[in-house]
């Protein structure tokens, strides 16, 4: 089944309905098109399919995440053709910048192999994410982001909302264990979670993330104000913010984050309802995913930034 999200991207993914039902009849007759701006709906859908079952998703990692949930319990496979804001998962795959007739060829006869998933755990809740989960600072630029004007996408889209949000610009006092160990006790202006290399829209947050590697990323920035916020940006978009004394990172199986005041969240650019506390686990080789690219072996950390 190929299902389409024809809201993605600004409405565009819509417009490739038609010429995408064309190419299936003439190149994989006995796949259906299925186009759903319902998530409820989309689910019920998957839901149907036999377990083990391939299915495409044309979208953005919002419309990933949505689906997450029932690609995990039905174990189907996942391929993907990239239409979204931000695509991060895509690009981890190498298949971001394909075109769609490419991507969509790929994702209905390539070879699948096996990926990791990062989970928020509360008490009441469990939140599988497949890129990341953004906690602090960058969190809120993506929720401003998904209010962003529509003629703005993929990374100036974040950068409009990055520098709006400056404005009201907040750290948060925090306190994260990593495996058991305490790692970090102060200011924050974000700590995140990556399960790929990049975020909001390819910038490289961790450039050593392994999508399966059966570890996640932890990436924490200490208090920065105004100024030194609006200097990093340049260095995150470079990959070049992991030299500066203030941003650790660290692989781990468990995370604990604890925050005086609630966080902003997001996982995989979707909004979460801020929390105080919470933990994340890695789900090691959860899902089957169609890549253009072999896994790669998990790439060493910096001995200045990883412990």
């Amino acid at each position: 089944m190929v299902l389409i999200n024809p809201l993605a991207a600004g409405g565009r993914a819509g417009r490739l309905v038609p010429p995408m039902r064309d190419w299936l009849g003439r190149h994989a007759p006995g796949v259906a098109l299925v186009e759903s701006d319902s998530i409820e709906r989309s689910r019920a859908t998957l839901q149907c399919l036999p377990r083990s079952s391939r299915v495409v998703l044309v979208g953005g990692d919002g419309t990933l995440h949505h689906m997450l949930p029932v690609l995990l319990t039905h174990r189907l496979a996942l391929g993907v053709v990239p239409l979204g804001s931000g695509n991060d998962t895509a690009r981890a795959l190498g298949v971001e910048r394909l075109d769609w007739t490419q991507a969509l060829d790929l994702a209905l006869n390539g070879p699948t192999r096996r990926m990791d998933v990062g989970e928020l755990v509360t008490p009441r809740q469990h939140v599988p994410f497949i890129s990341s989960l953004a906690a602090g600072f960058d969190a809120a630029v993506g929720q401003r982001a998904l209010v962003g004007p529509r003629w703005l996408r993929g990374l100036p889209r974040y950068l409009w909302a990055t520098l709006g949000e400056l404005a009201a610009l907040r750290t948060h006092r925090v306190r994260v264990q990593v495996d058991g160990e305490l790692r970090h006790e102060g200011e924050a202006l974000f700590t995140s979670v990556l399960n790929t290399p990049s975020y909001g829209s390819g910038m490289p947050a961790v450039p050593a993330a392994r999508i399966a590697d059966s570890q996640l990323d932890v990436l924490v920035t200490g208090g920065f104000g105004r100024l030194g916020t609006l200097a990093m940006l340049p260095r995150l978009l470079k990959g070049a913010h992991l030299h500066h004394e203030r941003c650790r990172t660290w692989r781990f199986q468990s995370l604990r984050i604890d925050s005086d005041d609630e966080l902003p969240l997001a996982a995989d650019g979707e909004p979460l309802a801020p929390m105080r506390g919470f933990d994340v686990r890695i789900r090691a080789s959860a899902i089957s995913v169609v890549a253009s690219r072999p896994a790669r072996a998990p790439a060493p950390a910096s001995p200045a930034t990883q412990e």
